[in-house]
C-alpha cells in the first residue's frame, strides 16, 4: 500500500483558533519576496500566526510555560550534548549524517504495520547559542558575537559575573523534517526530506519579570522564532523574522533544497561577516543549499520595549554568542543546558480512530486509537484523517507517553535486523562535530567530552502529565519532595529511544534506536536509564535571586566516546 498524497495533512490541524479561510492561507504557494531592507518597519499580516503558536513542537522548550493559560509547548528531546573549552568550539562545526530512511511496509492504523519517521519524530535537529540584544536573561545589553567575553558564571547576584547579567540568548536548531502530514513535512513531495534554520528568543528580563508588550505578544508570541527553509541559491523566499507569520515561512517553493531518506549530508555551520551560516551539501544527489542569518534574508526580531502600545521590529543578523562549548555556556531560558548539541524531538504521534473537523474543539480524537484502549486521552487533540487508505492520528504533545515514540517501534526493536528493516525506519546516523580551531581556516578538532541529556523531568510535571508527578523545583520555590516521581523511562512509556555507537567504513557514527541495532560498539549501559544518567540541578536568574529545578536527567561522559574520523 502507498500512502502517496494522503499522507500529508493541513496545517489546519495546529491552529484550532484560526477561522477556515485564513487557514487556506498556509496551503498556498508562494512568491520570492525582494530583499528587505535595513530600515523597513514590519509589515504584519493579521491572518498569520507565529510560529510557536502554530506548531509548538518546533519551538525551543523553555523551563516555564510561556503563555498566560500555562501551555506546554511540547518537547521531549533525547540530546548528546558537545563540550571543549578550546576557542572556535563554540561558534562552528561540521556535521556528517545519514537521512534515515523509511521501512517499506506502510503504516497501519492497526497499528501492525511499518513505522514511518514522522510517527517518531517531528524533526531532528543541531543546535547552538546565538546573540540576542532583545532577548533573556538582559534585553538591551550588548552581546559581542563569538566571544566567551558574554559569559557569566558567578550565582551571586551581588557578583558582576552574576548569571542573570548575561546579555540576551537566542537559540538556533538547525532542523531537519521528515516526509509525512503536515504540519510534520514541509516539502511538497511526499517522498522527500527538507531542513531549515530556525532561531527562537525569550523576551523578557529575568531579574526585573517584565515580558514585552502585549502587542508584541499577540503578533510573534512570547517566543518568537525566525524561520527560514533552506534553499539552494541561499536566499530567503520570504522575511525570517516573526513579523512575517509562519504560515508563509512554511511553504516550498521549487528553490527549496529537498533530500532523500538514505543521503549522506554534510552540514557546515559557521559565523560570516553577514550572520551565521549553515550549508548542507547532499553527497549522495550532488545538491547544496544554504542559508545565512542575515538582514538581507530578512532575519529579525521584536524590539524590548515593555511599556509601549505597539510592537516594534528591526532587521537584525544573528551570530554565534560563544567562542567555545562548555557547561557554562547555556541558555537561562531553556530547559536544556547545552550550547553545542544534537537532538532528537520525539512523542507527536498517537494513533486516533475517528476524530472531530471542529477546530473549535482542537481537532479532537472521538474513537481511540490502538494505544489507548481504554478510551481517549486528555492529550488526544490536533487529530486528522485525510482520504482513503490513509491513517487517522494526533500529533500534539504525548503527555501520558503512549506514542509511537514510547513504543517498541524504533530501529533495532526486533533482533532479526532482515524483519526490524521490513518494518522499522533505519537509525538515524551521525559523526560528532568537528570544529575549526580559531584563526585557522582548515585545522578541524574533536570535542573533547559529551554528554547525554534528556528533559524528562520537565514533562513529567503534574502541570503537564497526568500520570507523572516530577517535583522538580528544588528552591525558590521548592516541592514537598524535590526529584519524587521523576523517572526514566516516564511512567506510560514501554521503551525510550537510546544513543549507541557503531563504526561503518571506519568511521565513527552515532546511532538512535533500540537494542538490537547491529553492530554495536557501545550502548553506554543499554538503556535509557543508564544512558542519561541522574537529575541534573540547574540554576536560573530570576526576580530577587536564583531558582533551582530539576529539568533534565543527565549524564557526563568526561571524554568523547566517538571521535569523528580523520582529525587530531
Amino acid at each position: 500500500m502507498r500512502l502517496g498524497l494522503n499522507r500529508r495533512l493541513g496545517v489546519v490541524a495546529m491552529v484550532a483558533v484560526v477561522v477556515v479561510t485564513i487557514l487556506a492561507l498556509l496551503f498556498a504557494r508562494l512568491v520570492v519576496n525582494p530583499t528587505p531592507k535595513a530600515s523597513a518597519a514590519p509589515k504584519i499580516n493579521p491572518a498569520m500566526k507565529p510560529a510557536c503558536e502554530v506548531r509548538p513542537q518546533l519551538c525551543t522548550e523553555t523551563t516555564n510555560p510561556w503563555n498566560a493559560q500555562g501551555q506546554y509547548t511540547g518537547h521531549d528531546e533525547p540530546s548528546v550534548l558537545y563540550y571543549s573549552n578550546v576557542p572556535g568550539s563554540g561558534n562552528n562545526n561540521t556535521y556528517q549524517f545519514v537521512i534515515p530512511k523509511d521501512p517499506p511496509q506502510a503504516p497501519k492504523q492497526d497499528g501492525t504495520g511499518g513505522t514511518w519517521n514522522f510517527q517518531l519524530r517531528p524533526t531532528f535537529w543541531f543546535g547552538m547559542i546565538m546573540c540576542d540584544n532583545q532577548d533573556a536573561p538582559v534585553p538591551g545589553k550588548a552581546c559581542a558575537p563569538d566571544s566567551d567575553s558574554n559569559l557569566y558564571t558567578s550565582f551571586d547576584p551581588h557578583s558582576p559575573h552574576y548569571i542573570g547579567n548575561t546579555p540576551g540568548e537566542a537559540f538556533m536548531e538547525m532542523q531537519f523534517y521528515p516526509p509525512g502530514w503536515d504540519p510534520i513535512s514541509q516539502v511538497p513531495d511526499d517522498t522527500q526530506w527538507a531542513s531549515a534554520l530556525t532561531i527562537d528568543s525569550d523576551q523578557e528580563n529575568l531579574n526585573t519579570g517584565a515580558q514585552n508588550n502585549a502587542a508584541c505578544g499577540n503578533i510573534v508570541g512570547p517566543e518568537p522564532v525566525n524561520y527560514a527553509i533552506v534553499t539552494r541559491s541561499g536566499h530567503s523566499q520570504v522575511p525570517a523574522w516573526p513579523f512575517e507569520g509562519f504560515g508563509n515561512q512554511a511553504q516550498t517553493t521549487p528553490d527549496t533544497l529537498e533530500m532523500n531518506g538514505g543521503d549522506k549530508i554534510v552540514l557546515d555551520m559557521h559565523d560570516t561577516p553577514a550572520g551565521f551560516q549553515v550549508v548542507v551539501h547532499d553527497l549522495t544527489t550532488g545538491q547544496t543549499g544554504s542559508m545565512t542569518a542575515s538582514v538581507a534574508n530578512g532575519f529579525g526580531h521584536a524590539l524590548f520595549q515593555p511599556n509601549s502600545a505597539t510592537c516594534n521590529g528591526q532587521f537584525y543578523a544573528y551570530h554565534p554568542m560563544f567562542s567555545t562549548s562548555t557547561p557554562q555556556t547555556r541558555v537561562f531560558w531553556a530547559a536544556h543546558s547545552y550550547n553545542v548539541a544534537m537532538s532528537d524531538e520525539i512523542g507527536h504521534f498517537e494513533y486516533c480512530n475517528a476524530a472531530s473537523t471542529d477546530p473549535n474543539t482542537g481537532f479532537a480524537c472521538t474513537e481511540p486509537g490502538v494505544t489507548d484502549p481504554s478510551g481517549v486521552d486528555d492529550d488526544d487533540f490536533f487529530c486528522f484523517t485525510s482520504g482513503p487508505e490513509t491513517l487517522t492520528g494526533c500529533v500534539s504533545e504525548d503527555t501520558d507517553f503512549d506514542s509511537t515514540s514510547y513504543q517498541h517501534d524504533w530501529p533495532g526493536s526486533l533482533p532479526n535486523p532482515h524483519q526490524d528493516q521490513q518494518v522499522h525506519a533505519a537509525p538515524l546516523m551521525f559523526t560528532s562535530p568537528q570544529f575549526k580551531l580559531a584563526g585557522h581556516s582548515s585545522l578541524l578538532l574533536n570535542y573533547q567530552r559529551v554528554a547525554f541529556e534528556t528533559d524528562l523531568p520537565r514533562i513529567e510535571g503534574a502541570d503537564v502529565s497526568d500520570n507523572n508527578a516530577c517535583q522538580r523545583h528544588v528552591f525558590n520555590p521548592s516541592d514537598p519532595n524535590p526529584g519524587q516521581g521523576c523517572v526514566n523511562p516516564p511512567v506510560g512509556a514501554n521503551f525510550y529511544p537510546f544513543y549507541s555507537t557503531t563504526f561503518v567504513h571506519g568511521v565513527c557514527y552515532w546511532q538512535e534506536g533500540d537494542k538490537y541495532l547491529p553492530n554495536q560498539v557501545n550502548n553506554f549501559g543499554g538503556s535509557s536509564k543508564s544512558e542519561y544518567g541522574n537529575l541534573l540541578l540547574s540554576i536560573y536568574p530570576t526576580v530577587g535571586g536564583t531558582e533551582g529545578i530539576y529539568e533534565n536527567f543527565h549524564r557526563d561522559l568526561f571524554y568523547n566516546p566517538c571521535p569523528a574520523f580523520g582529525t587530531h
